[in-house]
């Protein structure tokens, strides 16, 4: 049987619950929430459902988790470049290279896709440093990790790339041409065209030759 109702007397008084008034709009410009009903004048929020609007939704301009650094390497949905140029790489880390295979054993792309490590041999592969390796094994892939190569060599191993790496051009920064107006200065003369030019005779110490005189001594 349900137990029953305790009957009400000065000693079991409790104070009733609370209760919240609902808000009572657009009843007259007297009541504070009259004509435009505390939503302000047009705009999106004016509107029925704007409150209703997905979390990080910022009006239509690009939302700051959009806007933050992206995460660098060829496998990050942000990577570059983009486009029908963009490189994609699988990542194989050494420490599921030492989980997976034995000493001397040969780790190909094949190998790969039978322990599961890859799914297909259509993406390049490059091994990345992450982890311990303790096995020799003889490694080939499209690329290393400076790290990874290192590693693999150290335990014994060997590490063959499939592609070359690409050198990276360095850029270099042109010398600012000297504005039009300025004339080239005049370069000083060096020491031997200063000695050359004092030694050489001028024209007032060369003695000239009257026309008589070259006659006298032709006929002579």
């Amino acid at each position: 049987m349900p137990p029953a109702e305790e009957d009400l007397t000065l000693s079991n008084l409790k104070p009733a619950q609370k209760r919240k008034a609902r808000k009572r709009i657009g009843r007259g410009l007297g009541s504070g929430k009259g004509r435009y009903s505390g939503r302000g004048i047009k705009g999106q929020k004016s509107r029925a459902g704007s409150h209703t609007m997905r979390p990080g939704f910022e009006g239509g301009q690009m939302p700051i988790y959009m806007r933050l650094g992206k995460l660098p390497g060829s496998t990050s949905k942000d990577a570059m470049p983009i486009g029908p140029h963009r490189t994609h790489t699988v990542p194989v880390n050494l420490s599921d290279l030492e989980r997976v295979f034995d000493a001397g054993a040969k780790v190909d792309l094949e190998a790969l896709v039978e322990k599961r490590l890859i799914q297909n041999t259509k993406i390049d592969v490059k091994i990345l440093g992450n982890g311990e390796l303790k096995k020799k094994l003889s490694v080939t892939a499209h690329a290393f990790s400076a790290s990874a190569r290192e590693k693999i060599e150290a335990a014994g191993g060997s590490a063959t790339a499939l592609r070359e790496p690409v050198e990276k051009k360095k850029k270099t920064r042109k010398k600012p041409k000297p504005p039009a107006g300025d004339a080239p200065a005049a370069e000083a003369p060096t020491d031997e065209e200063s000695t050359a030019t004092e030694d050489s005779p001028s024209p007032e110490e060369t003695p000239e030759t009257s026309p008589e005189a070259s006659e006298d001594d032709t006929n002579a």
